[in-house]
């Protein structure tokens, strides 16, 4: 039944000549595609999970005396930041002059100690012909949530209405915090609150309202959620998406993911290739090869093209099966619709070879990544070190550790 399956997922012209050929693009190196950096995917889901940054070489292009001021504040907030009196009066003594540079960089290097960044930004605040500027009171906002300071927040937020600094990404930074306390509640108050701070809860908003809460798997209530706010944001097929790949992804349920695929037919939402590489995903993960080949040739016979995406899972669900070699023929399928192969593909692929122990081809696998100016990742070389058997030195090439 497989191979049927698997015969019409690869095409005949690549199936009907067997193995690849020895010397193929996929194992001389060189790309019949140019990868842009774009396409280099990293393992991990990214860093702080708001979207202000706070970039350790900040302080590196400060003047001097801006530096030195960002010094004597971050003595003076860390060695009195148990006692909010102590912490501005030695704020008061340092010598330091607020302003927007200083106060930025001195947040960046506070953010770990929710009470030092707040005495800072406070003395700042108080210190004549300054007022904290977007920036600033962002990076402060960043800080209490992340610390769940919410009350605090809120009230910062306030001001910053007040002052003409707060913006839907502000709102949004504090509703992330709320979900990852799974705090619901509190994060569709803050929600719900948009039109106070001057903005209309528009469909953007609802769909980051909605990725927050699957992020930090709140799925069932996100889910709950789209169904009860028909009225205000008509049913489309991305609020879905964002719910479905909650359950594919986040929560890896394939019994929650299959009936909600199938709500989204029976109230006649459009699937597309993000709802169609969410499921795919999903089956691929649960080692369901033969759900995954179905799925992926209902696609095609839909008329939607795979992506990116759904030719990596679909790849990494043939490998894990040990169908190696139609994994290999998809990745030229791949290149020949052009859809070039990242680091991800080759990572579905070195993955499961190193867990059958086949490291002579995890290794050309690899090799070939190489060539094509692709990046290893954390998880290639996770891969990699979990089946090694000699020193390292001996497995990878020098310029790869």
């Amino acid at each position: 039944m497989l191979h049927r399956v698997l015969a019409r997922a690869i095409p005949l012209s690549i199936a009907s000549t067997g193995l690849p050929k020895p010397l193929s693009p996929l194992f001389i190196g060189a790309s019949r595609l140019a990868t842009s950096s774009g396409d280099h995917v990293t393992d991990g889901g990214g860093g702080e999970d708001d979207p202000f940054s706070f970039p350790d070489h900040h302080q590196q292009q400060l003047p001097p005396d801006v530096t030195r001021g960002v010094d004597s504040v971050v003595a003076a907030a860390e060695a009195n930041a148990s006692n909010a009196a102590d912490a501005a009066r030695a704020l008061d003594r340092c010598g330091a002059e607020a302003s927007e540079p200083l106060v930025v960089a001195a947040l960046a290097r506070l953010r770990n100690s929710c009470a030092a960044a707040h005495a800072a930004f406070r003395w700042a605040a108080a210190q004549p012909g300054y007022a904290p500027g977007r920036r600033a009171s962002h990076s402060m906002l960043a800080i209490l949530a992340k610390h769940r300071h919410f009350d605090d927040a809120r009230a910062l937020l306030d001001e910053m209405r007040r002052a003409s600094t707060a913006s839907p990404a502000a709102v949004l930074l504090l509703i992330r915090r709320h979900c990852a306390a799974r705090d619901v509640a509190g994060a569709v108050a803050a929600f719900r609150g948009l039109p106070t701070f001057g903005f209309r809860p528009g469909v953007a908003e609802f769909h980051g309202l909605l990725s927050a809460l699957c992020r930090y798997k709140n799925v069932q209530d996100a889910e709950h959620l789209l169904m009860s706010s028909r009225k205000e944001f008509p049913f489309e097929t991305k609020s879905f998406n964002i719910v479905l790949n909650g359950w594919c992804n986040i929560i890896g349920s394939v019994r929650e993911a299959k009936r909600f695929w199938n709500s989204m037919g029976n109230l006649g939402i459009d699937r597309d290739v993000v709802s169609y590489g969410s499921m795919i995903s999903c089956f691929s993960k649960s080692g369901s090869l033969d759900s995954v080949m179905k799925l992926f040739n209902r696609m095609k016979e839909a008329g939607i093209a795979p992506d990116r995406k759904v030719y990596n899972a679909v790849v990494y669900a043939l490998a894990k099966g040990r169908c190696m070699e139609e994994a290999k023929m998809l990745v030229q399928t791949m290149e020949e619709k052009e859809v070039a192969p990242d680091t991800a593909t080759f990572n579905s692929l070195i993955g499961p070879l190193c867990k059958a122990r086949r490291v002579h081809q995890a290794m050309e696998t690899f090799y070939a990544m190489l060539g094509r100016g692709l990046p290893p990742s954390v998880r290639t070389f996770h891969a990699l070190l979990n089946v090694a058997r000699r020193p390292i030195e001996e497995i990878l090439p020098m310029e790869a550790v």
